[in-house]
């Protein structure tokens, strides 16, 4: 009987791994270490999932409402919202790892005369995206917009995973 338990749980962890493995990541060209995907291959039959689009939480409730202060910088609300993606791909039995393609919104930074802040973006993303501990790669499209739903809002991201 216990044999037969280590033989299915074996089983299992390869079907998982040959799952993951079916999912193609291709890396950006000329051996680039920009951490994006230039694509991703999802074979037909995975289970996609949709995520909408995540604002920052307050950083500092008590400061001013919709103030640098009250929201942060980007690279502040970008661990935000990336944190409350990770939260909720959890609650789906899906990790950051699973995330194929993501799409990042923008605002200009009053204190960067009106320029999105991709420096800030990148310091954020890059400790969800890229690192040892988890170096599956989205495909990635991020643009400056004119604003989000509440002043001082500097980034909006949305993801799309797939189950593994």
């Amino acid at each position: 009987m216990k044999l037969s338990f280590c033989f299915a749980a074996a089983l299992l962890a390869i079907s998982h791994s040959s799952v993951a493995a079916d999912i193609k990541r291709y890396p950006l060209p000329n051996n680039s270490t920009f951490p994006i995907a230039a694509a991703v291959e999802v074979p037909a039959g995975k289970t996609v999932v949709y995520e909408s689009g995540k604002v920052p939480a307050p950083l500092n409730p008590k400061a001013e409402k919709n103030s640098a202060a009250y929201w942060g910088n980007t690279e502040q609300q970008t661990v935000s919202v990336l944190s409350q993606i990770e939260a909720s791909l959890k609650d789906k039995g899906l990790g950051m790892g699973d995330v194929v393609k993501m799409t990042v919104f923008l605002v200009g930074d009053p204190a960067l005369d009106g320029k999105m802040d991709f420096s800030g973006f990148m310091q954020g993303y890059t400790r969800f995206f890229g690192t040892e501990q988890q170096p599956n790669l989205p495909a990635r499209s991020a643009l400056q917009i004119a604003g989000l739903v509440a002043d001082g809002m500097l980034v909006e991201i949305e993801v799309i995973a797939t189950r593994p």
